[in-house]
């Protein structure tokens, strides 16, 4: 086996190879892998087995040669995926044995989160839990019949290892068939029975859903850590959001609390990069500080949302600071010079875990001297016995004010010697062998960071955050899109796949709209609208909740329709919120419609898991919410106008919209019938605030409108 620096350069070597002149069937054995795009695929084109993408010539392979058939699905990021790969899909005699008894099929959930979803909930099913490595075997017709996730080379406690797993599925395929394909069946009809759907939807919405998420948050909360539950911990920086919501709603400080004491723990463990800065993956430990070291830009993207709510709800500079770190490491570390965001950065180097954000004193003495050195390891604590594995995650157990009454200094002067120390360390880093970088472009994540990286440059005025939305959003509309205008969900290195789901239009719908909020370039609401006509004609239906896949693309035993949130938040949830929004902003209420029908179909999934419904009780409360519009009448970039939006985002309000209706910019009076006779009075900048269908009086200042604002 090559070493990872080595076997790197040689998959991207694999990758920019031509293969458009080379026959696809390489032959019996071959590994055709090496004709993908996707790294997590590409990672596995040297393995000795003889991997296939998925496809139906997989599937007539086995029935031609009578086969069962293993879909092994993960990503390239993936700790225990990498380290299965190492123990077994790389071993001879596993290879042997895969390839004699099975057609193997690789699949980067990623890029086919609709094949991840079906088979996950398959697992689930057959042994009550899930995760990565999935590993599902499958017969020709696609159906599953039995299903693992991470299978260790060698039996360990009770898990039997893998040669001992495939050698018995593959011989119960030979003697005992009829048993396994009565499983399938069964399998089969469940998921269908899962997909059906209550009964009978909810006539009315109601707070009673809000009020029921924040009793079950507050008897989880972790009062001395923040979080909910016991370890391991995920951040879930939407459920953070919703939490805010319910403030908003209730009066309730409690709720405010659980959040911001959540993402103060969370930015100072070990969760958080000190050095520079992004979310880690989840922390292992109840107390947020032994992260799993993998980085994806979804959440890098909701967290961020996350901290400017909370920034906007209590003006504390340390969340605007939060905010504003984690889009500095995507614009640094993530960003593609097309324009696009990269998937995430993996876990490992060099085949350990977190080897690149580890440090001993010594490391952090060479690079600042020992005084120096001896304030920063104090405070990250950085010590001679370490705190994982005999190295260092650095961490902070008190804030920069309690250090600094601790050494008896102004916080200004630590935390200039800590930023000093921080920028030399990071500099210094830069030498190590970087993790693995997932290059690929979904739309779905890029979304959501579009929005992220919009609202931060718009609240915090740094206009790099606002350039780089913009040329990500105009990178997927003019790059990701097939010539009939249908989104398409990935790109790498030039080439775009696979028909884009039902996350992927909500979350650039999203994207968009907050990039319209940010720079008021009427263009980008009207793709967002286009976009929002789309989804409802590609995955919409009677019953109200919306189709993952689209009427358009591969259907796999059964047309899933999600709407609970996991790491990332569920397609529904984002489309109700986004139709939402767009129904405020243009009056249409079709659109709301549509949100609503969402809505009323839910219930069975908020009430049933009320912590896994984030996003979607974000927009139940929206619905609920009279809606604010806000028209700022003045010339594009008037600096009394633009006074008044800055005016407008003082506080968490997000049932505030807010439109620009500039006297040049007729597109606007199209697309939304609210700008309409809302112009300058004696040729000054006004804005016109509206709440529901009732409008106040004309604002001329920003005084003026502050107090229409709090009236």
């Amino acid at each position: 086996m090559t070493n990872s620096q080595e076997r790197e350069t040689l998959v991207s070597r694999l990758s920019e190879i031509d293969t458009s002149q080379i026959p696809p069937d390489g032959g019996e054995e071959y590994n055709r892998l090496i004709f993908e795009s996707s790294p997590y695929l590409l990672q596995h084109a040297t393995n000795p087995v003889d991997w296939h993408p998925w496809g139906q010539q997989a599937f007539d392979l086995a029935r031609e040669k009578d086969k069962p058939v293993l879909v092994s699905i993960g990503y390239s990021t993936c700790h225990w995926c990498h380290v299965m790969e190492e123990e077994s899909f790389e071993d001879p005699e596993v290879a042997e044995v895969m390839n004699k008894l099975f057609v193997p099929i690789k699949v980067d959930r990623e890029e086919r989160p609709d094949l991840d979803n079906l088979y996950m909930t398959a697992c689930q099913i057959v042994t009550g839990g899930g995760g990565w490595p999935l590993n599902v075997f499958l017969t020709p017709d696609k159906a599953p019949f039995y299903a693992a996730t991470y299978m260790p080379r060698q039996p360990r406690g009770e898990m039997p290892g893998i040669i001992s797993i495939l050698t018995k599925v593959g011989a119960m395929w030979q003697s005992d068939r009829d048993k396994l394909l009565q499983t399938g069946q069964e399998i089969g009809e469940a998921l269908v029975r899962l997909e059906s759907g209550p009964s009978t939807a909810e006539t009315s919405l109601s707070e009673e859903p809000l009020e029921q998420a924040f009793e079950l948050f507050k008897s989880s909360f972790d009062q001395q850590r923040g979080g909910f539950g016991k370890a391991p911990k995920f951040p879930m920086p939407h459920n953070l959001s919703l939490l805010l919501h319910i403030a908003n709603r209730f009066e309730q400080d409690e709720a405010l609390t659980m959040a911001v004491n959540t993402l103060q723990h969370i930015r100072m463990g070990g969760m958080y990069d000190h050095i520079g800065f992004g979310m880690h993956r989840y922390s292992v430990d109840a107390y947020w500080r032994v992260p799993h070291f993998e980085k994806m830009l979804y959440d890098q993207a909701l967290v961020t949302m996350a901290a400017l709510d909370v920034y906007q709800k209590t003006g504390d500079d340390f969340f605007a600071m939060l905010a504003d770190q984690t889009m500095t490491y995507v614009l640094r570390d993530l960003t593609l010079p097309e324009g696009g965001f990269c998937s995430g950065e993996d876990a490992d180097t060099e085949g350990a875990e977190g080897t690149y954000y580890l440090w001993t004193p010594q490391q952090v003495e060479e690079v600042l001297g020992h005084q120096h050195a001896t304030i920063f390891c104090t405070c990250y604590e950085i010590s001679e016995e370490g705190n994982f594995e005999g190295k260092n995650i650095p961490r902070l157990e008190m804030d920069l004010k309690e250090w600094s009454q601790w050494f008896g200094v102004s916080p200004e002067e630590l935390g200039a010697v800590l930023e000093d120390g921080r920028r030399k360390l990071l500099e210094a880093r830069k030498s190590r062998i970087r993790p693995h970088r997932d290059d690929k472009v979904l739309v779905a994540w890029n979304g959501l960071t579009i929005a992220a990286m919009a609202r931060t440059g718009s609240l915090l005025g740094h206009g790099e955050y606002l350039e780089a939305a913009t040329r990500a959003a105009d990178f997927i509309l003019s790059e990701m899109r097939d010539e009939q205008g249908r989104l398409l969900r990935r790109w790498r290195r030039g080439q775009t796949a696979i028909p884009a789901f039902l996350e992927d239009y909500a979350a650039l719908i999203l994207g968009l709209i907050e990039l319209y909020q940010a720079t008021f370039e009427s263009r980008y609401l009207a793709e967002a609208l286009q976009l929002a006509k789309d989804m409802q004609n590609l995955f919409g239906d009677e019953n109200g909740v919306y189709y993952d896949t689209a009427t358009d693309a591969e259907q796999v035993l059964v047309r899933k329709r999600t709407l609970h949130d996991g790491a990332m938040v569920s397609g529904n949830a984002m489309a109700a919120t986004a139709l939402l929004r767009l129904a405020a902003m243009t009056g249409d209420m079709e659109l709301e419609d549509h949100a609503k029908q969402i809505l009323l179909a839910s219930a069975k999934q908020w009430n049933d898991a009320p912590t896994g419904s984030g996003q979607l009780l974000m927009a139940l409360d929206l619905a609920l919410t009279e809606q604010e519009v806000l028209v700022i009448a003045a010339p594009k970039d008037d600096p009394e106008g633009t006074k008044m939006v800055k005016a407008a985002r003082e506080g968490f309000r997000p049932q505030l919209t807010v439109l620009w209706h500039a006297p040049d910019d007729a597109s606007l009076a199209e697309l939304t019938p609210l700008v309409q006779d809302k112009t300058m009075l004696d040729g000054n900048p006004t804005a016109y605030l509206c709440r529901g269908q009732t409008c106040l009086s004309p604002a001329g200042d920003v005084d003026q409108l502050r107090d229409r604002l709090k009236s």
